[in-house]
């Protein structure tokens, strides 16, 4: 029998993903919930009898990377993460998996059959462990402090912080700043999403909001969500329902 620990900070997606790995496989053991890397560490002192761990990356008192530099974890580990897949790719590619938030199960199913096919081979070396799980927190920790915007003949350096929104107008993506400035940028969206870190959420594939940005969200039409911004912007901005549980966890956490 497959005996899984799951982590991860939010009740809701906790017992989303139970429930999910059970609909896929009843006979799989769920072995505890953990909710903080201080609860993980207490757990996995006294504890070795599991065989996965399914664990989210930022918990509410530090990211889940503590818990593995302080106890020798020899299972595999399956990452749940709203972060982008692209700056998971190596991490991937190493056969660690991880399911990108909002999870499904189809995503659930995929990392589960992945663990059963290699499970023989899980067992790394911890040097090469710690390198994977090196490269993937500076991914994740790593955020530009500003961007390289145009204005006429200049060129400046502008503070994420500064920014309130990006967003994709006429094939050209435009930075518009508190102080409700507009600007133009070479870079694409995706680019911009993994360069200014967990502050700005991808709300669709127009626009990209700064969390200091938002006064409010309302529900909408078909389970969107729309958001309200504190800048003088024309245009309605929402999230989309499979995008819903993510942002609203986003929001919740930033």
């Amino acid at each position: 029998m497959l005996k899984v620990v799951i982590i991860e900070d939010e009740e809701f997606t906790a017992k989303d993903l139970f429930n999910t790995i059970k609909k896929i496989d009843n006979d799989i053991e769920i072995v505890t919930t953990l909710f903080s890397v201080e609860e993980a560490l207490e757990f996995f002192k006294t504890n070795d009898n599991f065989d996965l761990i399914f664990s989210d990356i930022q918990l509410p008192d530090g990211l889940s990377f503590d818990i593995y530099k302080a106890v020798k974890i020899k299972v595999p580990v399956i990452f749940c993460t709203a972060f982008d897949k692209y700056a998971l790719a190596a991490f991937d590619a190493n056969g660690i998996d991880y399911l990108l938030k909002p999870f499904n199960k189809l995503s659930v199913s995929k990392a589960l059959d992945k663990y059963m096919a290699l499970k023989s081979n899980f067992r790394m070396p911890e040097t090469k462990l710690d390198r994977l799980m090196q490269k993937l927190e500076d991914q994740i920790s790593h955020q530009s402090n500003s961007v390289i915007v145009y204005q006429g003949d200049k060129i400046l350096p502008i503070e994420t912080n500064q920014i309130a929104i990006f967003y994709l107008e006429d094939g050209y993506v435009f930075a518009l700043t508190f102080d409700s400035k507009k600007y133009i940028l070479t870079q694409n969206l995706e680019e911009l999403e993994n360069l200014c870190g967990n502050i700005f959420f991808r709300a669709n594939r127009q626009h990209l909001v700064n969390r200091k940005s938002i006064i409010d969200a309302s529900k909408y039409f078909n389970r969107k969500i729309l958001i309200n911004l504190t800048v003088n912007y024309p245009e309605q901005i929402l999230v989309g329902k499979l995008k819903n549980a993510s942002f609203l966890q986003w929001l919740a956490n930033n």
